[in-house]
């Protein structure tokens, strides 16, 4: 396994992280059990959750991994050979403290107090704010439309104030963002320093070979600013494992269960993109998954690649994708096809 340090914290995490979305819908908690231990037994230190877990995320199901994940720590008593990142729901979801702003300092506090409660420990390693407050693009908006006048939501300064208090009180270590766009990471980091506050270690955004579009601004504060990327939907929902190649649709999938809820790898030239990617992969004896997933962990502005996983074979094939070797001919042709179909599916 590899290592890198989370931010400028003293805190060395695994290159490859632990995905947990899947638990409580599509896992129960025996399989997540077993997907815990191995992972652990493969080295891998980083889990990732979310208070609003299993996704897609329903009222009847809210909370169920953070439970799962609570129970395994109760049961193995191992709670301190993981370093576990978790995050606070944003606005919009009317079963998650009435749907409206999240970020004050009441919400933040039963937030992270009921969170502790389910995971069975006393403190979060890495704290992320799951999507902004203000009205911006995430989860692969495009077409950004500027509004003079917002709706209310806290600052920059009022946020990071809050989630002093409870790094001081030792609740949370660290804090990050997901979902973020370059203007918001580097307000944060901006306020931060002006203001000797917590700096946000890390930013949780999609990075895959469909989706390359964090390369364009967010990398360089990434690298410059230590403050770097952990890469979620690495394979891109599954379309780079090549189980959806010619319209296939597998029993059990993720598309089969929830194809309504995920379409952002089903744009009009996503299908011919991997197709070529999938060739690249046969044509240096790869396998796709690992292919895709090794070319975001070389990245150097990526701090860890955040594998998920149905099957205990799936996570093993994903995991065993640290011993794969890129060779400069097939990194020139991956970015030869990035030039030609530029980010299908940002």
């Amino acid at each position: 396994m590899n290592f890198k340090k989370l931010g400028n914290t003293d805190l060395k995490v695994s290159t490859i992280c632990l995905g947990t979305m899947t638990w409580g819908e599509q896992n129960n908690q025996k399989e997540a059990f077993e997907q815990m231990n191995y992972a652990l037994d493969s080295g891998i230190n980083f889990f990732d959750t979310a208070e609003i877990y299993p996704s897609p995320c329903f009222e009847k199901t809210y909370g169920s991994t953070e439970k799962i994940i609570g129970n395994w720590f109760k049961e193995k008593k191992n709670r301190e050979q993981v370093i576990l990142a978790s995050k606070i729901s944003g606005p919009g979801l009317s079963w998650v403290r009435n749907g409206g702003p999240q970020y004050s300092e009441q919400n933040i506090k039963k937030a992270i107090e009921d969170s502790l409660k389910r995971l069975q420990t006393d403190y979060i390693d890495l704290y992320q704010l799951h999507w902004p407050e203000r009205k911006t693009n995430f989860f692969g908006r495009l077409n950004y439309k500027h509004q003079e006048k917002e709706d209310s939501w806290n600052d920059f300064e009022k946020i990071l104030i809050i989630l002093e208090k409870f790094i001081k009180q030792g609740k949370i270590r660290h804090i990050g963002l997901s979902n973020e766009t370059s203007w918001g990471l580097s307000k944060f980091l901006e306020v931060s320093k002006l203001k000797t506050l917590p700096k946000m270690m890390s930013v949780q955004n999609s990075y895959n070979l469909l989706c390359r579009t964090y390369e364009i601004g967010l990398a360089e504060i990434s690298i410059r600013e230590k403050s770097g990327l952990l890469a979620y939907s690495p394979l891109a929902g599954g379309f780079l494992t090549g189980k959806y190649r010619n319209n296939n649709l597998p029993e059990n999938s993720r598309q089969k269960l929830f194809g309504e809820y995920y379409t952002r790898y089903k744009k009009p030239d996503a299908s011919i993109v991997i197709e070529k990617y999938w060739d690249i992969s046969n044509e240096f004896n790869l396998n796709f998954a690992q292919m895709a997933i090794k070319f975001c962990e070389i990245q150097k502005f990526l701090t860890s690649v955040i594998i998920g996983a149905t099957t205990i074979e799936q996570l093993k094939i994903n995991i065993e994708s640290v011993n794969v070797n890129l060779t400069e001919e097939i990194i020139r042709k991956i970015n030869d096809l990035q030039i030609i179909y530029p980010n299908p599916c940002p």
